[in-house]
């Protein structure tokens, strides 16, 4: 608990009397909740004592209600405003702050009645708390309590409890009125989702679990309790639900209510008003996404079933000869000995045979990645084993390690909590890179799965309340650890389970940096609160379904709002057999997903994009121009490192004001203005496309598609070997040649493609490092960072300046701009002449310096080759037409 707060001067500072309706939800039964008997408030925060109006006789079976509660409420900044109800008379479970970093929970006195301090002994019926800076108020009710979350500037309520209020040992329930016709609600997960938008009468578990991802609204492998919801005319809020117990989440439409098996609840509210500051709110709480390295963003290909090094080499080059971009190598399982950690299958995977193959893909710019279990086989023999018994850093159960099976048999699971287990995680990866010196790693597993279920031995393995997990209310200890498992400091499993993939995902993250002291690559199929800090993820275990290829998109935006913008689903599917057709549009689809890799199960078809001629054209394509807009993909990552922004994203986040794009979940933009629109239909012959406001220009020809003052619906013909990429009138995009690696293509000159919005504008950013250092624009890194922006002029000429807003990385003073196009020029015609001039002095046209002019679409686009403008230098180019003879 933080020091109270020294009393204020005068009584009620900043609280004031307020009756406001309710649009409270009752559950209709005979629950009494609770009553507020004392409130104190100080500068931004306030705090009650809540005491029991009576038991709640419809949930006795559930255990005794607590008695006495501790609320306290605190404007934490301007846009996040903290609400947390706990027992008043005893400790409770909370996220440890060592795992979510967080300000403490400000009490304010509550022992005097308005002893300058604004108490109250007989508090009046409502309470307010706000600040003149910010756009959020909460409101208490005193008897029966409950409380509301509105918005200053438009009197919105955003958040509504009922008085119904439940709080128990093992089971605590809140419900919030919501606004059916106005809300729609993104996140809670992990699950997935039909649609991204959610539907309303739906309930979200959050209990990690190794559920195979193709089952639609089951629990899976991440707990996120948060959500953000957006409401014309285009104001968005988020609510986090701090908490790492299992819950149900049910939505209504009309209310959402949490269900929650332990813990407190600890709510947070996030302002917005934008959903792009919604998430950069959210992020500065919970952790910025870690920054990737350049090369993670090339493409990536796996399997589980590769037989021998000769297998992976064959795949390697079955890429080469058909001319796919492939970046990474991966390999599942299949290399270990026995399927035990850190070590190599001596006759399929050799060190003899593997480490050169490792060494032939870094020289040339190719990576290597490999698989970790959190299982620890129990082999007396086994190094890995005899040093973590060494240390004693694995879970317990019952005074002895907890003994689980997965594949390599029995084993015992690390227990991330102990500050011992991630030091022996760290040094195992250290050995380990000693024999193969991997470049990221891949941690599965890790909800915990385990191929048994263990037998409840005490009250935790079977709490009162049942969450819906695997949508049949399985027990939680199902194919999992138990429950009444025990970690470091006494804590129980039943309160940390959830938190195990973000425990190992830091763990693995510090140990790849000290171990290379390089930007950690990281891909774990668990996920919490805050994991985004250390990882990357992918959708887990999908199917080659064409259910599987539209439900990707919905997952992928979602975690976008989690924190985790690294994200991709295994293309072409994991388990089942896909097909060449289905192969083809998920590559098209693939390639603009964050995170791209194929990846299949063992025992199925094989699907390396290269084995059909028509999947490796799209991916040829797709991936050709993928690799061209890696500046543009990598300059968002900057923007998701600093503000949490999204690098796939729903397109209500630039155009929230357009209630259309609300229910879009089968397009995404890449960064504000990229626009992909893929093929998600068998034998579909066209695409369904929605088009905001303003121009959009084909991304492959520079034409100009569809020009709207208000949004436009279009059916398009369906291209055979891509999906539609378009980008918005306004962008300047940051585009380097295709390669066949990632190296490569940054060694080629930029080109800058101009989009010119109506009132003949555009803009955009170039962020460039050396892709691989720890800090990405930190004081400590080299970095620059370039904006750009373009205007038209009354007299039609085109000015287009750069302004280095950092310039501490070397080669940026080397690379440079070898090509400009404009589009969106007016005229169809040719002009007549065409001057370029580079600050303020005239380009002559010769061999070296090129220009040209196109109509496509209605409106011209102007190519200025020949060009060599320093990326680390400001420069103003203009291009001036006339169309007189």
């Amino acid at each position: 608990m933080a020091t109270p707060r020294s009393a204020p001067a005068s009584c009620l500072l900043l609280l004031i009397l307020l009756a406001v309706g309710s649009l409270a939800v009752s559950r209709g039964d005979d629950c009494c909740g609770y009553n507020v008997v004392s409130v104190a408030g100080s500068g931004s925060a306030l705090s009650a004592r809540l005491e029991l109006a009576g038991e709640t006789p419809a949930l006795a079976e559930l255990g005794p209600d607590v008695q006495r509660l501790s609320l306290t409420t605190s404007l934490e900044t301007d846009t996040r405003l903290r609400v947390r109800i706990t027992d008043a008379d005893h400790p409770r479970w909370e996220v440890p702050q060592d795992i979510i970093p967080r300000p403490a929970p400000e009490d304010v006195y509550l022992d005097s009645p308005c002893s300058g301090n604004g108490a109250s002994s007989s508090p009046p019926r409502t309470r307010v708390l706000s600040t003149a800076g910010s756009d959020l108020v909460f409101t208490i009710h005193a008897s029966p309590f409950r409380f509301t979350v509105s918005r200053r500037s438009t009197g919105d309520v955003l958040f509504d409890t009922s008085p119904n209020l439940v709080f128990k040992d093992r089971y605590l329930e809140l419900t919030s009125a919501l606004p059916a016709d106005r809300a729609s609600l993104y996140g809670l997960g992990e699950q997935t989702k039909r649609t991204f938008r959610l539907r309303h009468n739906d309930t979200f578990t959050l209990w990690t679990a190794d559920i195979v991802a193709s089952n639609v609204d089951l629990n899976l492998y991440g707990s996120h309790p948060f959500y953000m919801d957006v409401r014309p005319p285009g104001t968005a809020h988020g609510v986090l639900l701090l908490n790492s117990n299992g819950m149900d989440v049910l939505y209504a439409g009309s209310y959402v209510t949490y269900k929650v098996i332990g813990g407190v609840l600890d709510f947070y509210f996030f302002a917005g008003p934008s959903p792009l500051a919604v998430v950069d709110q959210y992020t500065q709480l919970v952790g910025r996404p870690a920054p990737m390295p350049y090369w993670s963003f090339g493409f990536h290909q796996c399997r589980y079933g590769y037989e021998n090094v000769a297998d992976l080499k064959g795949v390697v080059a079955g890429y080469a000869k058909a001319k796919i971009p492939l970046e990474v190598m991966w390999t599942d399982i299949d290399y270990m000995n026995k399927f035990q950690d850190f070590t190599l299958n001596p006759a399929n995977f050799s060190f003899a045979e593997l480490r050169p193959f490792v060494d032939r893909l870094h020289q040339n710019g190719q990576k290597y990645v490999l698989i970790l279990d959190p299982g620890i086989s129990t082999d007396p023999t086994y190094g890995t084993f005899i040093r973590g018994m060494q240390q004693d850093i694995f879970l317990k159960r019952n005074g002895t390690n907890y003994l689980g099976k997965v594949f390599p048999g029995e084993v015992y699971f690390p227990d991330f909590m102990n500050p011992r287990a991630a030091e022996f995680w760290a040094n195992e990866i250290s050995l380990f890179r000693r024999t193969i010196p991997v470049d990221g790693l891949w941690i599965d597993m890790n909800e915990i799965s385990n191929f048994i279920n263990p037998e409840p031995m005490n009250a935790l393995d079977d709490p009162p309340y049942r969450i819906n997990s695997n949508g049949f209310h399985r027990p939680i200890n199902n194919l999992t650890t138990p429950a009444s498992a025990v970690h470091y400091g006494g804590v129980s499993e039943y309160d940390a389970h959830n938190l195990f993939g973000l425990l190992e995902s830091r763990a693995t993250n510090h140990a790849l940096l000290r171990d290379t002291g390089r930007r950690p690559f990281v891909l774990s199929r668990s996920t919490f609160v805050g994991s985004g800090r250390y990882t990357a993820h992918w959708t887990g275990d999908n199917a080659a379904k064409w259910d599987d290829l539209r439900y990707s998109i919905n997952t992928m935006l979602s975690f976008g709002l989690f924190g985790v913008p690294m994200i991709g689903a295994d293309i072409c599917g994991f388990g089942g057999v896909t097909t060449e057709e289905l192969c083809g549009r998920w590559i098209q689809l693939g390639a603009f997903y964050p995170f791209a890799r194929d990846h299949s199960a063992i025992d199925t078809v094989r699907r390396e994009p290269y084995l059909w001629a028509s999947v490796a054209a799209s991916a040829r394509k797709s991936l050709g121009l993928r690799y061209r807009l890696l500046p543009y993909i990598y300059t968002l990552m900057h923007e998701a490192h600093t503000t949490g922004a999204p690098i796939a994203r729903p397109l209500f986040f630039s155009y929230p004001e357009d209630v259309t794009t609300y229910g879009v979940d089968r397009q995404f933009l890449l960064g504000r203005g990229v626009l992909v629109s893929p093929v998600l239909e068998q034998g579909a012959t066209t695409v369904d496309a929605y088009f905001p406001a303003g121009r959009w220009f084909c991304l492959y020809d520079h034409s100009l598609a569809v020009d709207t003052r208000s949004g436009e619906r279009v059916t398009l013909p369906a291209l055979a070997d891509t999906a539609y990429v378009h980008v918005a009138g306004g962008s300047i995009l940051p585009l380097q040649q295709s390669a066949m690696t990632t190296a490569q293509a940054r060694r080629t000159p930029f080109h800058l493609l101009v989009a010119l919005a109506e009132d003949g504008t555009a803009a955009g950013d170039l962020f460039l490092d050396d892709g691989e250092s720890p800090e990405m624009g930190g004081t400590r890194s080299e970095f620059s960072l370039v904006k750009f922006s373009c205007a038209t002029w009354s007299d039609g000429m085109i000015r287009l300046r750069s302004q280095v807003v950092h310039n501490s990385y070397a080669p940026s003073r080397t690379l440079v701009i070898s090509k400009v196009v404009i589009m969106g020029l007016q005229s169809t015609e040719p002009p007549r002449n065409f001057a370029v001039y580079v600050n303020g002095a005239e380009v002559q046209a010769n061999r070296a310096v090129s220009t040209s002019y196109r109509s496509r679409g209605g409106l011209g686009a102007a190519h200025v080759g020949g060009q060599s403008l320093v990326v680390g230098e400001e420069f103003e180019l203009k291009v001036a037409m006339s169309y007189l003879a």
